[in-house]
């Protein structure tokens, strides 16, 4: 594998203000350092122009809940696996060059803590807008609303695998994950998303091109993932395995991941036609369709090959909720396996971008999806509020919330 490493010439991270891109440039912030020198410490570091990207914690506001972001270096690196890779499917090629731009990403996967705060904003919407702390939703106002998940009917189908805070929250949509990124942008003034399928690829092989970015022997992911061999049919604590190189734990097993590209018949065929090496954001397959969209890593109940760095699950939106009672169908939601072994890892740019591409990644991408919100939100089943920084302050300065 040829992997490339390269300092770009971007602009340092765009804050984000209710939800809008500030006019001015962050010459720092969370995650950044100024300087040619590199930061001390023990943490990886990534060179960039102006300075250093650097692993920081971020705490979700109104809360004291934490999470890590570890950055990334940018580079090249050949996505997909080789025809002759056992275990490989057809959809994993044919093979091709990307270029990925430096970024940060979760070192773990989100986890039951960080997201049970996004399932208690259903509530919290509810109450804001009886109180009316915040404008109603309209077209001037739609780039700083999130909808809030519904509430739960049977949680014990959701927590099946348990609701402890460390263990990976799972059995989310991809819509519902796509909110959750922005919900915590809005909160955090800093723009978060789902990765591409080829960051998340890139960053899962952390500089190798093996089956696993802990080798070619299934023998050594027993101290990497959990997967079927040792996994006890159930999900574990966040960060119980070694990490890769890059230091991102649980890349391979534990819960599979959203990524936002669609799966299509013809694997990688449009990305491998194009001039070589192809960006980050020409390799992306954007949805068209409700049904399947990418998941990657496998997850607890999968063989060691469904976990390598190239695998590719497509989901199945009507079989994932069989079993819900509700009309239309929970858009937040999924019911049964596989989708109880599918999760999320948020991403962040280093450069933030333009409004238009912000929402683009963070809100429904077809009618179907948009239609179902909606409707659930007029049966009461769901919330939609303007989000800002000071929206926690505020409800509890009014009794709202805990």
């Amino acid at each position: 594998m040829r992997l490339v490493l390269f300092a770009l010439l971007l602009l340092p991270p765009t804050a984000i203000r209710s939800g809008r891109a500030d006019d001015s440039v962050a010459a720092a912030g969370p995650g950044f350092v100024a300087g040619e020198a590199k930061p001390e410490g023990d943490g990886p570091a990534v060179q960039v122009p102006g300075g250093w990207m650097v692993a920081y914690d971020e705490t979700i506001p109104g809360t004291d809940v934490t999470f890590r972001m570890v950055p990334v270096p940018g580079g090249t690196f050949r996505m997909g696996s080789p025809a002759d890779e056992e275990g490989r499917s057809d959809d994993e090629g044919p093979q091709f060059e990307v270029t990925i731009e430096p970024f940060w990403i979760g070192a773990h996967e989100v986890s039951w803590a960080e997201y049970k705060g996004f399932m208690a904003a259903c509530d919290l919407f509810k109450a804001v807008e009886s109180a009316r702390l915040r404008p109603a939703v309209t077209p001037d106002t739609e780039a700083d609303a999130v909808t809030a998940p519904s509430n739960l009917y049977d949680p014990t189908t959701t927590f099946t695998h348990g609701e402890e805070p460390d263990l990976p929250a799972s059995t989310m949509t991809q819509y519902a994950a796509r909110q959750y990124t922005k919900w915590v942008s809005l909160l955090t003034t800093r723009f978060h998303r789902l990765p591409s399928e080829a960051e998340w690829e890139y960053a899962c092989r952390a500089g190798t091109a093996t089956p696993w970015s802990s080798g070619s022997d299934p023998g050594a992911l027993d101290g990497q993932a959990w997967f079927a061999d040792n996994a006890d049919d159930t999900t574990h604590a966040i960060g119980g395995k070694a990490p890769n190189a890059w230091g991102l734990h649980d890349m391979h097993g534990n819960v599979a991941e959203w990524v936002v590209d669609q799966l299509v018949a013809d694997g990688y065929a449009r990305q491998a036609g194009l001039p070589q090496p192809v960006s980050a954001a020409d390799a992306i397959q954007w949805p068209t369709k409700l049904q399947q969209r990418v998941v990657r890593g496998g997850s607890y109940y999968d063989d060691a090959d469904r976990l390598r760095s190239a695998a590719r699950r497509g989901s199945e939106d009507v079989a994932w909720k069989e079993v819900d009672p509700n009309l239309p169908k929970s858009p937040w939601w999924y019911t049964e396996d596989p989708a109880l072994g599918v999760g999320m890892r948020l991403v962040r740019p280093f450069a933030a971008p333009d409004r238009d591409t912000r929402l683009k990644w963070w809100e429904a991408d077809i009618e179907s999806i948009r239609l179902d919100a909606a409707d659930r939100i007029l049966q009461g089943r769901g919330a939609r509020a303007v989000v800002d920084p000071q929206l926690p302050a505020d409800a509890k300065s009014k009794g709202i919330g805990n």
